[in-house]
């Protein structure tokens, strides 16, 4: 059983910026894949970015790409997304997603709301 808290949300101005925060807790941080996902109000919740459990290898959904970074501190059970020229329509609830990298278990965060408006 994984436990994961997100914090990091708020709001914030076009153009700004937001480091999002997961920490981990109850089983094996590095043994989990970690993403961020994020639902928008009347879509479906859709990938942002993952990193795998060794940190080697990073995915970002295109409309993020060049703006934001996942990274991941396996010392510290966290894992963070950092959110750059930000725009309107990244808006959102994010949310931390750990996938087991063997049995696949997996957990999620209760997510932290971002708003971008000015």
């Amino acid at each position: 059983q994984v436990q994961l808290v997100e914090s990091g949300g708020g709001l914030v101005q076009p153009g700004g910026s937001l480091r999002l925060s997961c920490a981990a807790s109850g089983s094996t941080f590095s043994n989990y894949h970690m993403s961020w996902y994020r639902q928008a109000p009347g879509k479906e919740r859709e990938l942002v970015a993952r990193i795998t459990s060794t940190g080697i290898i990073t995915n970002y959904a295109d409309s993020v790409k060049g703006r934001f970074t996942i990274s991941r501190d396996n010392a510290k059970n966290t894992v963070y997304l950092q959110m750059n020229s930000l725009k309107p329509e990244d808006t959102a609830v994010f949310y931390c997603y750990a996938n087991h990298r063997v049995s696949r278990y997996s957990y999620w965060g209760q997510g932290t709301q971002v708003t971008v408006s000015s």
